[in-house]
């Protein structure tokens, strides 16, 4: 049996590492699961490091806990889901707080809720009644530091980044965590282009469906075809 110790130190270590890529979450939901007689232990630690942590780094857990409740799901391990369920408040407390520091992180809430009512994870009042927090907490700022839609802005006024280490009592992220949090919103929004464009397993979805709009071939269709096909010999002896 592993030392419960050691699982957690692991684990712990897992969750500040992450970043914007699937495979960090999936790896550390995949060790979370192997260890699923340790589910509480396990949990207790993913609140902690929502409280320890960058505003940057409880954004990426916040993707994590997607993909760990989805697995779990798939995997009848309920527990966790169960407990995500009912310490949801506190997790999107932890990333986005109402004091604005979070602000750049209410979108990241956001998707997420969206994502685990889609999978039936949350229940759709449930998510109403937090969208309802939420909808208080975007008022602050566009939270220039972090916002990830002028990354140039962004780098050729360094000066502006950090001139002031709080903006109306709220803390603002240092110059490596505005770089770091704009590069991991890239990865993230090229993954979602990805997956819009990504053609299913069976990759006949889409023949199938332009098939069924295309009308059946007529008479019309042939003598169309065939005054074409005179069309271009006619070019072709002009040549």
């Amino acid at each position: 049996m592993a030392d419960p110790f050691e699982v957690r130190m692991r684990f712990t270590s897992q969750l500040q590492h992450l970043n914007a890529s699937v495979n960090s979450s999936q790896k550390a939901a995949h060790y979370a699961l192997k260890y699923r007689d340790m589910d509480e232990d396990l949990h207790s630690c993913i609140l902690e490091q929502l409280e320890r942590n960058s505003m940057n780094n409880r954004a990426n857990i916040m993707y994590f806990i997607e993909h760990l409740c989805d697995m779990a799901q798939r995997e009848n391990h309920l527990n966790f889901v169960r407990m995500m369920q009912k310490d949801i408040l506190m997790v999107v407390d932890a990333v986005a707080p109402s004091d604005g520091s979070g602000a750049a992180n209410v979108k990241v809430v956001r998707r997420v809720l969206q994502g685990l009512q889609q999978k039936n994870i949350l229940q759709p009042d449930t998510v109403t009644e937090i969208e309802g927090c939420l909808k208080e907490r975007d008022t602050v700022a566009e939270h220039s530091a972090l916002s990830p839609t002028d990354a140039n802005a962004q780098r050729e006024q360094p000066s502006n980044l950090t001139a002031f280490a709080k903006t109306n009592g709220v803390s603002r992220p240092d110059k490596r965590q505005i770089e770091q949090r704009i590069e991991e919103d890239r990865e993230r929004h090229k993954r979602l282009r990805e997956s819009i464009w990504a053609i299913g397993a069976e990759g006949d979805e889409e023949f199938e469906r332009l098939w069924e709009e295309v009308s059946d071939i007529g008479e019309d269709d042939y003598i169309a075809a065939e005054e074409d096909a005179m069309e271009r010999r006619q070019a072709i002896e002009v040549e």
